[in-house]
């Protein structure tokens, strides 16, 4: 970087880029603290799955795809991440865009949730007047983003009067079934073979997306129908994101990105539906001190949801320690009684001692690295 401001040449942040690549295409833009990067994946797929087609530039690894990046040069359509950090996803022009999300993150770039919430505020406004805003209607600081520049929807799993929703969900064998109505489209029994309810709630914001994009395209209902019902069968998902590691008679090991308490909460509570008998154990990695700092009690919350809790020391990626800021801060405000706090090398001889028959890594760092060895020792038991 210094050689480049040396030499004067151009240098830009990877959003100003991403602005730049995109601003003849239309943007399809999901936004939020949580569930935008495999709101983002599903919206990819189907779209995929239809004749319109799309190019994508995703958060994380499409597992169809086995990468965060494709390009469909006969598509107008690009789906694109909208990362609220350092107010990134304000150099985007969306087409449409979804705010999944707002809850209290990245407080070392906005010090407030104020701030947070009017850069969301921002965000939506920067919509095509021409395209469509959705924004999941649960709350009411959610419903204060609405406006009527474009065509806005809202979305939810348990507000009624949203105009897109779900209906008769059930659980047959670990799949998921539903139907999806909104005012003028109906569409019942919809098969979902990727895990948790939280999903369900990204697949009807990624669902309405695509059948706004589709009928502006001009597809039937019946075109419209056929791909929407093959993208959701066939979504795979993305790694670490509800990912399986390992599933034997023995064990299930699932990984996840979770890193926000409101994440956390929604895996286990996901998790438990589909396996109501079994023993949830836990890793955690904190990610930043700042976050953890801020998260304290939260973070704690989501992970006494757990039957047994294990933290890993903070990942400090970006930041120097913060005094006093550890991953025994949150185990101090845990009231379940089996939990741990170990160093890494420390984790696999715990796990073996433990022998977890749902076991469950968490975290944004590089616990990820750690996947492998996990499912070894495991496999060993």
């Amino acid at each position: 970087m210094q050689r480049v401001k040396a030499l004067q040449l151009p240098l830009l942040k990877r959003s100003q880029l991403l602005g730049k690549i995109t601003e003849n295409k239309k943007v399809l833009a999901v936004a939020g603290t949580h569930g935008k990067t495999t709101t983002c994946g599903m919206i990819a797929h189907i779209l995929s799955c239809s004749s319109v087609g799309c190019s994508a530039f995703l958060g994380g690894i499409l597992k169809s795809r086995q990468s965060n990046f494709f390009y469909n040069a006969n598509s107008d359509y690009v789906v694109v991440e909208a990362d609220e950090y350092d107010r990134s996803f304000l150099n985007l022009k969306p087409f449409a865009s979804v705010v999944t999300s707002i809850d209290p993150d990245h407080l070392d770039i906005y010090h407030n949730y104020s701030n947070l919430h009017k850069a969301f505020e921002n965000f939506a406004m920067l919509t095509n007047k021409d395209g469509m805003f959705l924004v999941k209607s649960a709350r009411s600081e959610m419903r204060e983003l609405m406006h009527d520049k474009c065509f806005t929807q809202t979305y939810s799993l348990s507000d009624a009067n949203a105009s897109c929703k779900v209906e008769n969900v059930r659980v047959e064998e670990g799949t998921y079934f539903f139907d999806y109505c909104d005012n003028d489209f109906i569409l019942k029994n919809i098969e979902m073979n990727y895990p948790g309810r939280h999903n369900i709630e990204n697949m009807l914001a990624a669902i309405a997306v695509c059948n706004f994009v589709m009928k502006k395209e001009s597809l039937s209902i019946e075109q419209r129908e056929k791909a929407i019902r093959e993208g959701v069968r066939t979504f795979s998902g993305m790694q670490r994101r509800l990912d399986y590691i390992l599933k034997d008679e023995k064990h299930i090991f699932i990984d996840d990105y979770a890193h926000h308490p409101e994440e956390i909460s929604a895996t286990i509570s996901s998790l438990r539906e589909m396996y109501p008998t079994k023993h949830f154990t836990g890793v955690f990695q904190p990610h930043l001190y700042s976050r953890t700092k801020d998260l304290a009690e939260g973070f704690a919350k989501s992970l006494d949801l757990l039957d047994t809790a294990i933290l890993l020391p903070i990942y400090p990626a970006r930041e120097l320690p913060i005094e006093g800021v550890s991953s025994e801060m949150i185990v101090e405000q845990m009231h379940l009684q089996d939990k741990h706090c170990v160093a890494k090398q420390e984790l696999y001889s715990l796990l073996q001692t433990i022998n977890p028959e749902f076991l469950i890594t968490f975290g944004a760092g590089d616990i990820d690295r750690m996947l492998q060895e996990i499912a070894k020792t495991l496999q060993q038991l």
